[in-house]
């Protein structure tokens, strides 16, 4: 899933043409037909992956998750992968490759282990996310705690 904003930049309109879920963020229509075709699609056996806290931090810091995704995996009862990237926000600053002095550079990232979501109900949704969000927040900032020595 990707915001719809990507849509506009050539380059990523032809490399998602045929893979992306776009997510019209401005419309609660739209986000909720994009959840429903990424529920088909894990019907289907396809992985989704979802930046649930929708945009990148100038300054390396993880905004708040929203929702949607951890009920989406709730709802599937299918794991959780949790990653971490850990310097996009040096790479891609405030806002995109369009909209920010973004440079070239590799993506460092971390891959945690699943999180399984079996036996999981709505009531579980908030833990979930907050668990998700500490581990992935925790490894952000040790990574740019070791990087700042």
């Amino acid at each position: 899933m990707a915001k719809f904003e990507l849509n506009k930049a050539p380059l990523f309109k032809i490399f998602f043409k045929d893979m992306q879920i776009s997510v019209n963020r401005e419309s609660r229509t739209n986000s909720h037909k994009a959840f429903i075709r990424a529920g088909e699609e894990i019907d289907k056996g396809h992985s989704i992956f979802i930046f649930p806290e929708g945009t990148i931090s100038s300054f390396g810091e993880l905004k708040n998750f929203k929702n949607g995704p951890f009920k989406l995996a709730v709802e599937k009862q299918v794991p959780i992968l949790p990653i971490t990237f850990v310097n996009n926000w040096k790479l891609l600053q405030n806002g995109g490759f369009f909209k920010s002095y973004g440079k070239p550079g590799i993506s460092t990232i971390v891959m945690h282990k699943p999180i399984q979501t079996t036996g999981l109900k709505e009531e579980n949704i908030v833990d979930l996310r907050s668990r998700v969000f500490t581990l992935i927040n925790s490894t952000l900032k040790k990574y740019n705690e070791q990087n700042r020595s």
